[in-house]
């Protein structure tokens, strides 16, 4: 007879105690344990070794040099910025996992690719949210009712693996995760088990079974998908949903891809209708920009393989109080800190009683050192009271002795700079080469440090 096994797991971070626990000792989380419950079965290693033996075939050790590296096939969807994000289409037998705000169009952006699939291939759509009634209503909206996707408003996973085996269908889609049930588990739904366990069986249905699946996960306050960390190692892909709920506009960032660059972004517009991809967004962000406004600095950020123009903006004021407040939107803080010190201390800027809000507008988070130069240069701006010239633009990373860094990429930024029509462009000098400072379509101008960068744009 099984013996009952009785532990604790955070919720958080999937820490294992065999005592109740108050606080997490691992991540610091308070009354995020909960009571699990499995059967403890003595199994044969030799009968597991022999399954996994015919399961997977000769299991000797290969010479890399006499492996066989084959391209993966892609399915090419209609949506262009979804292909970039994946690496240049779908790979059949992939598990992809979408996470994303509430309310932020997961659900819309999986019922329009999978609306679109749906005219060559098998779509099996479970919703352990929704009802079906609610789904058509949607796609309506979205104007893919007319398509043959097979809905399924089921939680138990037991059946929804009769009607895999049943159906066997091309794209599975689970909206969402931690709706799913596996009866086998006595954990609530949503658990930390319950969702590593649920994930377990759908990857080995995408790769046995060759069944490409889409995971929509919700996410947690501090923004990354709820449910334990191993998740994320477990799928194929980790894309993230981003956007802000006072904007139309909409991310879809990869942060892992096993079958392409990380990182890599693509942009869409809340509409009515649906979404609708925006094949040029740095005119988006620029397009809104006042002439001859202070605070203003547009850095060509690079997402992925993709080179994307940003403004930031900066508003220095003196402080009302004892000490000087620092809020950002879209910029890392502690970078803002660390680049505000480096501007006091190496470019004579008094910043120790002013107050400075910065923002990267059109809701985008940018996060890589190459926007250094364009925060010092917006931040010195509004100091200043000196406009920027609207035809200028900036690359490069700061390090804490003024000096500037170089990047990577930077023919790629310079091309698209030039193709928004900006007429200037900063650069570390480490990285200007020969080639760019014969550019006849845009002025490359490096420079070494912070302070000579300074003078050549305020002076």
């Amino acid at each position: 007879m099984a013996k009952v096994k009785t532990r604790y797991k955070c919720r958080n971070c999937g820490y294992i105690s065999a005592s109740y626990l108050g606080r997490c000792p691992n991540c610091g989380a308070w009354n995020q344990f909960e009571e699990e419950t499995q059967e403890v079965k003595k199994v044969s290693t030799k009968a597991t070794a022999s399954r996994l033996m015919t399961k997977i075939g000769n299991n000797d050790p290969v010479k890399l040099n006499e492996v066989k590296a084959e391209k993966e096939k892609r399915i090419v969807t209609p949506f262009e910025e979804l292909n970039r994000v994946l690496g240049g289409g779908i790979v059949p037998g992939s598990l992809v996992l979408i996470g994303g705000d509430p309310g932020i169009g997961k659900s819309t952006l999986m019922l329009q690719i999978t609306g679109a699939l749906a005219k060559e291939h098998s779509v099996l759509y479970v919703s352990g949210e929704e009802s079906a009634s609610q789904i058509k209503m949607r796609a309506d909206r979205l104007g893919v009712s007319n398509s043959g996707i097979l809905l399924y408003p089921e939680t138990n996973m037991q059946n929804i693996r009769e009607q895999i085996d049943e159906i066997k269908p091309d794209f599975l889609v689970i909206d969402s995760i931690q709706t799913m049930n596996e009866p086998s588990l006595d954990s609530m739904v949503g658990s930390a088990s319950q969702v590593r366990e649920v994930t377990s069986e759908l990857m080995k249905i995408a790769k046995n079974d060759q069944i490409t699946t889409f995971v929509i996960g919700h996410v947690t306050k501090e923004g990354a998908i709820a449910g334990p960390k191993i998740m994320e190692h477990m799928v194929d892909t980790v894309l993230y949903f981003e956007g802000d709920g006072h904007h139309s506009y909409r991310i879809l960032r990869s942060v892992k891809n096993r079958f392409g660059a990380a990182n890599e972004i693509g942009m869409f517009e809340m509409k009515n209708e649906g979404l609708t991809e925006v094949n040029n967004p740095s005119a988006i962000f620029l397009d809104e920009r006042l002439p001859n406004s202070t605070g203003s600095a547009v850095v060509v950020s690079l997402e992925g393989t993709r080179p994307l123009l940003a403004d930031i903006q900066a508003l220095v004021t003196p402080t009302a109080f004892g000490y000087a407040k620092r809020t950002t939107s879209g910029l890392d803080f502690n970078r803002v800190a660390l680049l505000l010190a480096v501007l006091e201390k190496r470019g004579n800027l008094m910043l120790q009683n002013q107050d400075a809000f910065l923002t990267a507008t059109g809701g985008i988070k940018l996060n890589e050192p190459a926007i250094d130069l364009a925060i010092c240069m917006a931040v010195a701006s509004s100091y200043k009271n000196k406009e920027i010239s609207s035809t200028d633009c900036f690359v490069g990373e700061v390090g804490l002795t003024g000096e500037i860094r170089r990047v990577n990429q930077i023919e790629a930024r310079v091309k698209e700079a030039a193709k928004v029509g900006f007429k200037r462009i900063f650069i570390p000098k480490h990285n200007l080469t020969t080639e760019l400072k014969n550019n006849s379509e845009i002025e490359v101008i490096g420079v070494a440090s912070l302070p000579q960068a300074l003078k050549l744009v305020f002076n």
